[in-house]
């Protein structure tokens, strides 16, 4: 039933249809509120009459709608309303049957299907629409969104030659009495509208099999729109659904027409490997390539005996290739070539594993510090030992654990599905220490191994090494060749060495100014034990590059002294990831050094991929590096490993503000004062995202809060709030910040970064500019973040534009 011009649903007046489908009847409308036109998707009742269904379908709507891409139509409202007949007899708001409704972007053009229609497109017009579109997926797929239905159809090529995605997130999960119909359906019954088989020929092999759709389907869709546009047909065709979808299952990818140039179908062809693990990964990947094409770059293509296998199949016949095929298989599988059986035999998702914290059974509180330690130790350990298929909570989640009297099943559902855990307690006597290690299956609390070790404090690294490989061995895990010769030359360490090591540890992760004081005591002290044992002198780096963040050392003091330490860390063991960790740190926020950064975080995390903290702070460094998809991608990696993280949680919350995703970035910095009121990342989140959403009354709050031990800049705040509003608050409390910079005694010390914003927010580019040129003068550790969305206004501006070139930032 079509909705005639005039009709009402909430705030949306229907001009027109513009056409219907499966997904229900979409019409030009207009939004009186903000007076625009949109396109207005009603969705069919009867598709909605089971509440659940509704529920779930308006929930993905509103997580798609916070993708903000200029290659994704926006969604911009999702609601419900009552529908019935008029006295006219056609539609209108009433008290009929409720019907969903989504608001979106209004997006003029032609359908991309109807584009390929007419023919192959030029490889460069390939290239750029294929960039474009994989750029898009990859936004969605680092915010946790799936197309599901992505196609040639689903995408417009608006007048200005770019293109545009539709329906993110709001496609259709087909049953499997659907796919079933589906692939019965007689030839003609595929291009019936609203027939789910219309979407057959781009669904990946693990779809049609009932799997549920991961990014990589939509990779496999992204393939068969790259081969229509460069082909000018679809790569799988069948007069049936059966055939349609055999030839998905067995067919190899046809050869494209001679003019598509060979690296081009190198690419197609990745994409649409029968199995995920064999494709791009990550759509990113798919972009970047795409990027190196059309610079005139060629790309890495992988091995194609899947083709050859095909090819031959075809010339024998299909009953003879299938059987070749078997004994091929089974033979790659036997002798693991090309780790063939590994990648068979992985897990589609890593085993999480969560090492709880030792019991410390000495009877002296005072050695908690060593069951503490060890706890971290075995977490750092287990957490190389297999980055594909095992997953190690961070130090920070679990340590909530000491001492508990949750159950094991309650602490797995809390850490957000883990698997096993692996506790264990830890005695020392004199210079001996005994561990006892079990390994728990969460699902029915079944203990998997227990073992009981006793060595010589000196042989600490090799004990941990042995109950690596038993964790290793319980869970099936193969491990890499890298790892096997670690675990077998663990070096004895100074027991006086490693002890003072472990209580630096200890004082180091609370991070107040006396405790870091007592950390660099202890880290020193354990160099004059061992003046080569590496880790002390990374303990140091940190703990200076934590008194440069947090102000409570300059930068010319602290950023010589932690440079001094890293360096001198990697040099003693380069394979210590905490050591290059530190080092990206210090080029990232106090030699002012970003294009030099990112080689060090990846090496830190390419050694220890568990390492949390690295991947949530290497996501600020892509972010202010322009390179958000990739952010998201590690913050929610750091998420992942330590759940209850504070830090961590705070830093995603800078991270949506990144994103411009204010409303988010409010809820999560809420959620980490939570957990910890006072928590200064969450508290520069949630200013930000307030202030950007105009929010300046909440966000004057903060800043009382921030100074309210400072009557001078209370009364600076009060009187320019009353003269100017917002703007005049932030104006007069950057002027009395200005005025006693450099000067001591006031109560709160500032810097010019800060002074900078303050004049910004207060309207006086020019001073802000002055003092942040200061800023990036004196190497300011938070100079980088003039990337934050605050600072848009200022990139017109040379002087700003100089001030990125200086740091390395992108223009």
């Amino acid at each position: 039933m079509s909705l005639a011009a005039g009709t009402r649903l909430g705030p949306y007046e229907v001009l027109s249809q513009i056409g219907a489908g499966g997904m229900g009847e979409v019409y030009r409308a207009r939004d009186t509120r903000l007076e625009r036109d949109v396109a207005l998707k009603v969705l069919p009742t009867e598709t909605l009459a089971d509440g659940s269904a509704r529920a779930r379908l308006v929930r993905e709507a509103r997580l798609a709608s916070r993708l903000n891409h200029p290659h994704i139509c926006t969604i911009y409202d999702v609601g419900e309303t009552d529908v019935s007949l008029d006295s006219a007899g056609s539609p209108a708001a009433g008290s009929g049957p409720r019907s969903a409704y989504i608001a979106m972007e209004l997006v003029e053009g032609q359908p991309l299907s109807a584009r390929v229609a007419e023919g192959p497109l030029p490889t460069g017009q390939v290239l750029q629409y294929g960039q474009q579109l994989a750029d898009a997926l990859a936004h969605a797929h680092a915010r946790g969104v799936v197309h599901r239905d992505f196609k040639s159809a689903n995408v417009v090529v608006t007048p200005e030659g770019q293109v545009k995605v539709l329906d993110f997130g709001l496609a259709k999960r087909l049953t499997e009495e659907a796919l079933a119909e589906a692939t019965t359906m007689a030839h003609e019954s595929l291009t019936a509208p609203g027939i789910v088989a219309g979407t057959l020929a781009y669904m990946a092999p693990e779809q049609l099999r009932g799997r549920p759709a991961d990014a990589r389907s939509d990779i496999w869709a992204l393939g068969v729109v790259l081969y229509e546009m460069a082909a000018g047909r679809r790569p799988f065709v069948g007069d049936t659904g059966f055939e349609l979808t055999a030839a998905i299952f067995d067919q190899p990818v046809p050869p494209m027409p001679a003019p598509v140039p060979g690296p081009v179908a190198g690419v197609v062809e990745r994409c649409l490997a029968k199995e995920p693990g064999e494709r791009y990964q990550r759509a990113g990947e798919v972009t970047a390539a795409l990027e190196a094409l059309a610079s005139g770059r060629d790309v890495a293509r992988r091995p194609t005996w899947r083709m050859a296998a095909w090819r031959r199949r075809r010339l024998l016949g299909r009953a003879a290739g299938a059987l070749a095929l078997l004994i091929i298989a089974a033979t790659l599988v036997a002798l693991d070539v090309g780790g063939v059986r590994s990648r068979w035999m992985r897990r589609a998702d890593p085993i999480r594993l969560a090492v709880l914290p030792f019991a410390n059974l000495s009877g002296d509180a005072g050695q908690e510090y060593l069951s503490d330690g060890l706890t971290q130790e075995m977490i750092g350990q287990l957490g190389r030992l297999h980055p594909a298929g095992l997953s190690v909570i961070a130090r920070t989640s679990v340590m909530r654990y000491k001492k508990t009297d949750k159950s094991i099943d309650q602490i797995g559902r809390e850490l957000g599905g883990v698997d096993y855990v692996l506790e264990g307690s830890a005695q020392r006597e004199a210079g001996r220490i005994r561990i006892v290690a079990e390994l728990i299956k969460v699902a029915d609390q079944t203990q998997l191994w227990a073992d009981t070790y006793e060595r010589e404090l000196a042989g600490v690294l090799a004990l941990q090494s042995e109950v690596a490989q038993k964790v290793a061995g319980a869970l099936a895990l193969k491990l890499l060749p890298s790892e096997q010769a670690r675990l077998a030359n663990a070096r004895t360490v100074n027991p006086d060495a490693y002890d003072a090591y472990l209580k630096g540890l200890q004082y180091w992760i609370k991070l107040t100014p006396a405790d870091l004081d007592t950390a660099q005591q202890y880290f020193e002290r354990a160099l004059q034990h061992d003046p080569n044992y590496a880790p002390p002198y990374a303990g140091i780096a940190l703990v200076w590059a934590g008194r440069n963040q947090f102000a409570i050392a300059p930068s010319e003091e602290a950023a010589p002294r932690m440079k001094a330490a890293a360096l001198k860390a990697v040099e003693l063991d380069d394979t210590l990831a905490e050591a290059h960790y530190a080092v990206a740190a210090l080029c990232s926020w106090h030699d002012l050094n970003l294009p030099a950064a990112d080689a060090e975080w990846k090496r830190a995390i390419e050694i220890n991929p568990n390492l949390a903290e690295a991947r949530a702070f290497y996501s600020h460094y892509l972010n202010m590096m322009r390179r958000p998809d990739e952010a998201m991608i590690q913050i929610g990696r750091a998420m992942e490993l330590d759940p209850l993280n504070v830090l961590i949680r705070s830093l995603y919350a800078v991270d949506l503000v990144f994103a411009r995703q204010y409303d988010d970035a409010i809820v999560e910095a809420r959620k980490a004062l939570s957990m910890q009121p006072g928590a200064p990342v969450a508290i520069t989140a949630l200013y930000h995202a307030l202030r950007e959403k105009g929010m300046f009354d909440e966000a004057l709050a903060l800043d009382k809060a921030k100074y309210s031990g400072d009557q001078e800049l209370l009364d600076a705040l009060a009187r320019g709030f009353a003269a100017a509003g917002y703007s005049g608050s932030q104006r007069a409390l950057a002027d009395v910040m200005a005025a006693r910079f450099g000067k001591p005694g006031p109560v709160v010390q500032t810097n010019p970064k800060v002074i900078g914003w303050h004049y910004l927010l207060g309207g006086d580019e020019d001073r802000a500019l002055a003092w942040l040129e200061k800023a990036v003068a004196e190497r300011d550790p938070n100079a980088p973040y003039i990337t934050f969305p605050a600072y848009d206004r200022l990139r017109p501006n040379p002087r700003f534009q100089a001030l990125l070139r200086r740091m390395g930032l992108p223009p």
